[in-house]
């Protein structure tokens, strides 16, 4: 049921877009009146990558009715002084800059950065709560929540970037004294991880009920490395891993994030990018699952820009998307496309 090659050698966890690879297959968009809410990209220009605003509604234009955005930490702008503790505030003064761009209305209809969720060093303990509160400030009714990257592997393949990361930051007793701070604040939580951790998110969603988690990217499933090849053994346990998670009502889950090389494939390296019935059937596994397990009300499609632009046009993911969610019914598909999305993050729009 889930084939799929294993990707190359190189180092990295996503592949470098490519504009004119990605400009030899365009497609007609799939139902272009539905109202897409993206809750998840990044923006960012460094390393001799830019993807600034400027991209990303050149990416929107290509056609799919994209109402509004939620900005996700990248560690972009930090600030360059000031005490460690508080320079992530400086992402948040740059979304909102953005967003601000937006609202003038010359960068098209689409209200970019409409929701912001940056980065606060839980490890802080309760000195976790004054820089949640500047990032409230600085976020000018636009902050939403935060995102304290986990993800770990023994595995330097899998691990990539995050080779540095701590083991079981989840579990870890001050990480949880910090991510106590969020709830009293109304601030929600973004879990980036590895599918083996998916447990400890699921002890940590118990342990704080009144804390709305969303789980990135499917529950990062993980095809490369020691995972390679193994894909028909490692389904079912990260399956597993999804129905249990999905029993923690504070948890909804997003739908993206399979457009990177973590998942294992290698469209990146075809000489064409793929179409959306292709990106569908490598896709339609892991999504139908998570829905299943979820439901669509807990379920929000993401596009995951720039690292899923590695593989796919903005044009193809989400067409791919519609491909996998024609079975369900209108009121299910606007929650997958919009609706979930709009109320997690509490959008402010029209």
């Amino acid at each position: 049921m889930v084939s799929g090659n294993a990707a190359s050698s190189k180092s990295g966890l996503y592949a470098d877009p490519r504009e004119d690879w990605l400009a030899l297959h365009t497609e007609e968009i799939i139902d272009p009146q539905r109202p897409i809410v993206d809750p998840h990209h990044h923006l960012w220009d460094r390393g001799g990558q830019r993807y600034l605003i400027e991209e990303i509604t050149d990416d929107i234009a290509s056609g799919h009715n994209i109402i509004a955005t939620v900005y996700v930490d990248c560690r972009s702008m930090y600030r360059a002084g000031g005490p460690e503790a508080f320079r992530p505030v400086g992402e948040v003064e740059f979304a909102n800059g953005v967003a601000a761009m937006s609202a003038s209305g010359g960068y098209g209809k689409a209200a970019v950065c409409a929701g912001i969720v940056s980065h606060v060093n839980l490890l802080l303990g309760e000195a976790a709560r004054p820089v949640l509160e500047a990032e409230i400030a600085a976020g000018n009714g636009r902050f939403r929540g935060i995102r304290h990257s986990s993800p770990w592997d023994a595995d330097p393949d899998v691990a990539g970037m995050y080779a540095t990361r701590p083991k079981g930051l989840l579990l870890d007793s001050t990480f949880r004294k910090g991510f106590a701070c969020l709830a009293p604040l109304g601030l929600s939580f973004d879990a980036w991880l590895f599918h083996p951790q998916i447990g400890e998110l699921t002890d940590l969603a118990r342990a704080f009920p009144d804390t709305k988690i969303v789980l990135d990217h499917c529950g990062g499933p993980i095809g490369v490395g020691s995972y390679a090849n193994r894909r028909d053994e490692i389904f079912p346990v990260w399956r597993a891993s999804i129905q249990e998670i999905a029993k923690c009502p504070n948890v909804v889950v997003k739908l993206g994030g399979l457009a990177m090389r973590l998942l294992g494939y290698d469209f990146h390296e075809r000489p064409m990018p793929p179409s959306s019935e292709q990106a569908a059937v490598a896709w339609r596994p892991y999504i139908e699952t998570c829905i299943e397990a979820f439901g669509p009300g807990r379920g929000m499609f993401e596009s995951n820009f720039p690292p899923d632009k590695g593989q796919c046009s903005y044009q193809v993911i989400f067409n791919a998307f519609k491909r996998i969610a024609a079975q369900y019914s209108e009121a299910e598909k606007t929650a997958l496309f919009s609706k979930t999305a709009t109320d997690f993050y509490r959008l402010k729009l029209g």
